[in-house]
């Protein structure tokens, strides 16, 4: 952790002088980068990245053999020498700066950077690797250079708040136990300092995708989300606060936290992973995309941002459900079949059928319109090894993925 001494100015001189980033730094207190209450998000995910899932780079778990389900588990089998070589490989390659420079071409203004809490943390005797925050660093530069915004995410914590692959460890939920919010609080207390001051981060989120229904403590969740609050207001009061729903109706969270473009609500929605979207035909999901728009972001007291969805209306993806897990959609995962996957496990969008790809950018462009009826979006995710409908940069290839509000062929869906 940067000391803070009472003479800021010489200090930052200091680190200055030493390369070090002076943004941790706050000499004077900013105004909030990005007016989540009046302007409207409009960005992408850099899922798979900085925080690994298998459905994204099947590859990297593949390699290592069927035990490696999870971030835990591949660095766990692998050993610290050779996880750290994958994963700097990974880290050097997946993303660059180039890709910033597409997503401003493609009208965005925001990226959302998952980030685990063992790139800011190191806790006895667990096999994470880490080295992220240096690419971390990077991408908020590139991010500025492109005219981004940064949106850090605290995406995994101890003891999992999920129970999820892409909390770094799947299994049960543990979090909230033992010291594991305590350790949560130090690690995004490194990562506010860090970047709560930066220009180009103008928002940190508490943690993602907390589950209430799977465990998680609402009240104990509310006082880790208030004192992350105070966390980030200690380095930088322009700074907003991202709440996760905890897969609770946005809008039960009305009353709490209501200080403008301070507190800014992040809910995901998603059609693959419950068996009645899944049957549903194209027209019912828009209808669903809109029903949710008005009755649950509309009727938020605070910025809502729909901070994950996505393009796919089926589950058929590679290790989607979990490493060495099948899909709902054809039955292979305990539920009754309702289609083929045939074809849509891996490859691209243009390999899909012009009607499938009609429907995508259908489904697409109503989400858009849905979610920005209230404060915006981040579509998941930026970039996969082959994932039609979840990759923005292979949507985008195939004209499916519109790149400016103008830019409509199923104009008005809601």
């Amino acid at each position: 952790m940067f000391v803070r001494l009472p003479n800021k100015a010489l200090l930052a001189l200091g680190l200055l002088a030493a390369g070090t980033r002076a943004a941790t730094i706050r000499l004077d207190p900013r105004a909030n980068s990005f007016d989540y209450s009046g302007d409207k998000v409009r960005g992408v995910n850099l899922g798979g990245w900085l925080v690994l899932e298998p459905w994204i780079t099947p590859s990297i778990f593949d390699d290592v053999g069927d035990g490696a389900v999870d971030e835990w588990t591949l660095t766990e089998i692998l050993g610290q020498d050779e996880a750290r070589a994958r994963l700097s490989a990974h880290w050097d390659s997946f993303i660059s700066q180039d890709d910033f420079q597409r997503m401003a071409a493609a009208g965005l203004n925001h990226v959302r950077i998952p980030i685990g809490y063992w790139a800011a943390i190191s806790l006895e005797g667990e096999p994470y690797v880490d080295g992220q925050l240096e690419y971390l660093d990077k991408a908020i530069d590139w991010a500025s250079e492109a005219g981004l915004k940064v949106w850090v995410d605290l995406h995994g914590v101890p003891g999992s708040q999920n129970g999820f692959d892409n909390s770094g460890r799947k299994g049960p939920i543990t979090w909230q136990q033992g010291d594991t919010v305590g350790q949560t609080l130090d690690a995004f207390d490194r990562l506010a300092e860090r970047y709560a001051d930066s220009p180009t981060v103008a928002a940190i989120e508490a943690v993602n995708e907390p589950s209430v229904p799977g465990g998680v403590d609402q009240g104990q969740l509310k006082e880790y989300y208030g004192s992350v609050y105070g966390i980030v207001n200690k380095y930088n009061p322009g700074t907003s606060v991202v709440y996760g729903d905890g897969f609770m109706p946005v809008e039960s969270w009305n009353g709490y936290k209501t200080e403008g473009s301070k507190v800014v609500m992040d809910t995901h929605h998603y059609h693959m992973f419950d068996q009645g979207l899944l049957a549903m035909d194209i027209n019912s999901h828009i209808n669903t995309v809109c029903q949710f728009a008005h009755q649950h972001l509309e009727t938020s007291d605070k910025p809502a941002v729909v901070g994950e969805w996505t393009g796919a209306m089926t589950d058929c993806v590679k290790y989607l459900n979990g490493k060495g897990i099948g899909a709902r959609y054809d039955g292979t995962f305990g539920s009754a079949k309702i289609g083929d996957c045939t074809n849509m496990y891996s490859g691209t969008v243009a390999d899909l059928s012009e009607g499938e790809r009609s429907d995508m950018r259908r489904f697409i462009e109503a989400q858009l319109d849905a979610f920005e009826l209230k404060s915006g979006w981040l579509f998941w995710t930026w970039k996969t090894e082959g994932a039609p409908g979840w990759d923005m940069s292979d949507l985008l290839d195939a004209d499916v993925f519109p790149v400016s509000p103008e830019d409509r062929q199923f104009p008005n869906p809601c």
